[in-house]
């Protein structure tokens, strides 16, 4: 059967041309006939039929979308959710493109409380309703806010059996009628009701409530990995056992801050921009920057004068001269011979400075040399004297390489020379 102006047509389909008209988009034309390329309907106009293409628009989620999505990963701040469909949408229920599959629940978007990681209010596989807030550079979304939107389904973590709302443990507002798991979700109104809103239930997630000793010693403080909380742990409920090394870890934090974790030790620095005493979380490296907060945001936003960087490089380079001085100089020595022994090594490199420290590396299992040594000299002009005059010698007929030890493992970006 030949198409003609109106009629649906598919790829394959015969399409009639009237005299005087052209083929026009989505028609093949050759000696042998014409036929459509496309799917859709043909149109007639101004001296040329063609296909008007009956194409789907794509299925993007756009900032302000509602969409309904199942968590798929649970990390220690965000809960990274798969899109399922975009709600009041043509067309929302079908697939989204690969890269607007995904989106991001910051911790911080989830509800008005306090929740140390994301774990503690969702679970891999919940169903939830949120709105997008981001698009670039990542797909972002939020459930909080918004009566409507939350987690809609959950099942239990223990026996898989749908998850009911309650009210008895104030700290938890979810639970299973068949074991003994409660839990906490951030719940829309429309939990257990799907699409369809229930009753306002907003209440059991208590927004700006403090959470009791009780369940504060459960949540994942730190951004801990969900399973380190028994509250956000998907294999087991909140009567399992805590493991020995965790309740080893937690009997040893003592003065911990808001979650009762660690305190960290801070150390005193001078800011090496300003100049101002301030404290920091790890022991000051000297030669590398170390400023305090208001500092840290002034060279964030360029705010900094070429005056005050260029003054603090001079500051950075007399410290790291002057800690060179008094922390010597390390030196890696390869080629070295399975039968040396450190007091050898000593009485060679002595001969050029004060020696800190003499080492063989030896293999763990064997306690064999591995046949390289490090030799630390008090003094780095000593080092870099012994350096000169003692790389490419040779120990015990073997020629030996004497360079620095640089950081890391890493004593030169060359490759070492092969023993012969």
């Amino acid at each position: 059967m030949t198409a003609g102006a109106g009629d649906f047509v598919t790829p394959g389909s015969t399409v009639s041309i009237p005299e005087g008209t052209e083929a026009g988009h989505g028609i093949h034309t050759d000696s042998a006939g014409s036929v459509a390329v496309v799917t859709g309907t043909l149109i007639q106009s101004e001296g040329t039929i063609s296909v008007n293409a009956s194409r789907p628009s794509v299925n993007s989620p756009r900032i302000g979308d509602v969409i309904i999505a199942e968590v798929n990963r649970i990390n220690p701040k965000t809960a990274e959710v798969r899109v399922l469909h975009i709600e009041d949408k043509e067309g929302g229920h079908r697939d989204v493109p690969a890269e607007e599959l995904f989106a991001d629940i910051y911790v911080t978007n989830f509800v008005d409380r306090f929740l140390p990681s994301a774990g503690d209010a969702m679970r891999k596989r919940d169903i939830v309703r949120a709105r997008i807030t981001e698009l670039d550079p990542m797909m972002k979304a939020t459930t909080r806010d918004d009566p409507e939107l939350g987690v809609l389904h959950a099942i239990c973590p223990q026996c898989g059996l749908d998850l009911e709302t309650s009210s008895e443990t104030p700290d938890f507002n979810v639970k299973c009628s068949r074991c003994d798991y409660t839990g906490y979700r951030v719940l829309s109104n429309g939990f257990g009701h799907g699409h369809i809103m229930g009753d306002d239930i907003q209440s059991l997630n208590r927004p700006g409530a403090r959470w009791s000793s009780e369940a504060e010693a459960m949540l994942g403080h730190d951004g801990a990995r969900p399973y380190l909380s028994p509250v956000a742990d998907h294999r087991r409920g909140m009567s399992h056992e805590i493991p020995e090394s965790i309740r080893r870890q937690r009997a040893a934090q003592s003065g911990g801050g808001r979650g009762g974790g660690p305190r960290r030790e801070m150390h005193p620095a001078t800011c090496t921009l300003c100049g101002t005493k301030t404290k920091v979380p790890f022991k000051p490296t000297p030669g590398k920057p170390i400023r305090c907060r208001d500092c840290m945001d002034k060279v964030k936003d360029g705010k900094a004068s070429k005056e005050e960087l260029s003054k603090e490089r001079e500051t950075l380079v007399a410290a790291r001269s002057q800690a060179e001085e008094t922390m010597g100089l390390k030196l890696f020595i390869g080629g070295v011979s399975y039968d040396a022994s450190e007091d050898e090594l000593r009485e060679i490199f002595s001969a050029h400075g004060e020696l800190k420290e003499v080492h063989i590396a030896t293999d763990r299992e064997t306690g064999r040399s591995r046949g390289f040594a490090f030799v630390t000299f008090s003094n780095k002009k000593e080092g870099m004297s012994a350096i000169k005059d003692l790389n490419g010698s040779e120990i015990r007929s073997r020629k030996i390489t004497v360079q620095e030890s640089k950081p890391s493992g890493g004593r030169d970006s060359r490759r070492r020379p092969r023993r012969n």
